[in-house]
């Protein structure tokens, strides 16, 4: 399982230089929203190839309601976000996912806890983020429009963390494949509808980069990561899943610094070996007393 997180951060984690060069040629929101209906596209045709029967109203339920929240409001703000907050703040606001995740995993899935350990480890890797996105807490606003963002931004990892708990108490035996068409599929059209008015009139440049960067982020970083995402996340415990989750723009700052050159600081390397400690101290197996029995003859001699 360790390898297939790695998997999954690695490939959200280089999707971040297909994101850049996406910006070229695609207003941001419209690029995800034909990014989601791309990868929906991909896995219907999965679906039709296995002839997986039409989902049950309870299901198609929860799949349009992770479908709002994962995809529609979560990529909906963080993709506009950044026309009004550093793009870094952005970033470790929206990967505070983890935190909410695992205090609502305390209160309702049982066999949860957040013990202290967990969320010293937790509070490790977000500031360990900070240094990765280069950002000066003291000199972050709190005021006007630039404090409203910021509380949307967190809001966004709210609602993500909801979506992920949702699967686990109401979709954990549900076809991964199915789950993610519908909820992708939801969510793709609710993007492409919000793009057509908040970014009307914006061009799209289609190139053979575009055209690249739209297959990978929709078939590899949509279809195949978000399906082993939600197998992951359905056979883990939320919070060492989702905490596992700050190697995504750890992977992305190192992807942006091989592809595109862009130098990292002492501060980001420093900040990458807190986010893996970090993860550690959340993945780490908590000592148990064991407690033996003895008969009686074994008491006795």
């Amino acid at each position: 399982m360790n390898w297939l997180i790695f998997i999954l951060c690695f490939i959200w984690g280089s999707n971040w230089v297909a994101m850049k060069a996406a910006v070229d040629y695609f207003p941001p929101v419209m690029f995800s929203a034909i990014r989601f209906l791309l990868g929906a596209v991909v896995l219907f045709l999965i679906l039709f190839y296995k002839k997986t029967p039409f989902p049950n109203r309870y299901k198609l339920k929860w799949y349009a309601v992770c479908g709002f929240l994962q995809t529609a409001f979560m990529y909906a703000i963080s993709q506009s976000s950044v026309l009004y907050i550093n793009a870094g703040i952005a970033c470790v606001l929206g990967f505070t996912m983890p935190f909410w995740l695992s205090i609502m995993a305390h209160f309702f899935l049982p066999g949860e806890r957040l013990t202290p350990v967990k969320m010293a480890g937790l509070m490790i890797g977000i500031i360990g983020l900070i240094f990765v996105m280069n950002i000066n807490p003291f000199q972050m606003e709190f005021d006007g429009l630039t404090l409203f963002v910021e509380l949307l931004v967190v809001l966004s990892s709210l609602a993500w963390a909801i979506a992920n708990l949702i699967i686990k108490t109401k979709l954990q035996n549900c076809d991964m494949v199915e789950f993610t068409a519908y909820q992708m599929g939801f969510g793709g059209m609710m993007l492409f509808v919000f793009a057509l008015f908040y970014e009307a009139g914006q061009p799209i440049e289609w190139t053979s980069q575009a055209v690249f960067a739209l297959i990978y982020a929709g078939v590899l970083a949509s279809s195949l990561a978000y399906v082993l995402w939600f197998y992951i996340l359905s056979r883990v415990e939320a919070s060492k899943s989702s905490v596992s989750l700050l190697l995504v723009p750890v992977i992305g700052a190192l992807s942006v610094w091989i592809v595109l050159g862009e130098q990292l600081e002492w501060g980001a390397w420093f900040g990458i070996l807190l986010v893996v400690l970090g993860i550690g101290f959340v993945n780490r197996k908590e000592k148990t007393v064991e407690l033996k029995t003895y008969r009686h003859s074994d008491i006795a001699s």
